[in-house]
């Protein structure tokens, strides 16, 4: 590298050990996946992935953060067929939570770190069906913010009654600040843990020491949640954290939840910049450290929603699809006529 030159010039070393790199990768091999974050329904995943084109990148995962319960069960259905089509997970944030009740408290300075959780068994309940209906439409990837929920989605899922090849998120809403803390979540189910965006390289090598779960980690947030710009620190990040999710937030951009037709230009022009910058964060990758690998569209390990007609019945128990590959789109030709006139 260049600085290396210039600081030796000096008599100064920018080559000062860090933390070991990790040994650690997803299953296809690879060191990191792309995230993009509150990609509030179908136009904005269309988008999105528009956005990934233009700019040659691969997103492996998109998320929302209105709520599945927020979105028709034609939207859902839209955005699993796109999702699918292009080997993206998609993830969406499990819509009842208390920031959207009667209560007072979650609005409260205060009080606003529970405004993910879920307010008594009605709460719960409520937060059961909305993933419910999700999976049904073929979602498979869920970002959860509760304790008792993610235990309760755990237990229904070894039951049978959700799809093994479902994954629980953890939400940044309920990012684990250190190892300890980081396994009891593990313990209790999550498949993959989003950390405090401010985390150091050092910090997050003690992450990775505690567990073989992805980690997903702001490479870039939003101001509500610090502001962090860090894309050209990608490769270091990826080598001390892998298994990496590289999320993308932007910073100096309107908070959106919850979202809905009155903001989609504007959701969609926030998740197109978000590609952007993490096309410039791949340059950086790129030029401090090519041995870094990314994960392949549809890569195993991802969970790729499954393509389900209208009117198709409930999730009986069986698996219709394994995560990892794109479902063959079998009877929903009404589906996919719909979206060529899109």
């Amino acid at each position: 590298m260049k600085a290396n030159e210039a600081l030796g010039r000096l008599g100064l070393n920018s080559t000062v050990a860090g933390p070991a790199p990790s040994d650690q990768r997803f299953p296809d091999g690879a060191h990191y996946r792309v995230e993009i974050p509150s990609v509030e329904g179908q136009r904005v995943l269309e988008a999105v992935l528009d956005a990934a084109r233009e700019h040659e990148i691969v997103v492996n995962r998109v998320s929302q953060g209105s709520g599945a319960m927020l979105l028709s069960e034609a939207e859902l259905r839209e955005m699993a067929f796109l999702a699918a089509e292009a080997g993206v997970e998609v993830s969406l944030f499990v819509g009842p939570r208390e920031g959207y009740g009667v209560g007072a408290h979650a609005r409260s300075a205060d009080g606003a770190a529970h405004a993910g959780q879920l307010r008594g068994l009605r709460g719960l309940s409520y937060a059961i069906e909305d993933v419910a209906r999700a999976v049904e439409a073929g979602i498979r990837s869920f970002l959860i913010a509760d304790t008792g929920l993610l235990i309760l989605l755990r237990d229904m899922q070894e039951a049978g009654e959700l799809p093994a090849e479902c994954g629980w998120k953890i939400s940044v809403a309920m990012a684990p600040s250190n190892p300890a803390a980081l396994m009891v979540l593990a313990g209790l189910g999550a498949t993959t843990i989003n950390i405090p965006s401010d985390i150091t390289t050092a910090e997050l090598a003690e992450m990775r020491a505690a567990t073989s779960l992805p980690i997903d980690l702001y490479v870039e947030s939003p101001d509500n949640l610090g502001g962090v710009v860090r894309g050209n620190e990608l490769a270091d990040l990826v080598a001390v954290g892998a298994p990496l999710y590289a999320k993308f937030g932007l910073r100096n951009s309107r908070p959106l939840y919850p979202a809905g037709e009155h903001l989609v230009d504007e959701a969609s022009a926030i998740g197109r910049e978000k590609v952007r910058r993490a096309a410039v964060a791949l340059e950086w990758l790129g030029r401090l450290d090519p041995t870094l690998r990314q994960s392949a569209p549809g890569a195993e390990g991802i969970r790729v929603p499954a393509v389900v007609a209208t009117g198709a019945a409930p999730y009986d128990g069986k698996a219709t699809n394994s995560g990892g590959r794109s479902p063959t789109p079998i009877g929903i030709h009404e589906e996919e006529e719909r979206h060529a006139s899109l």
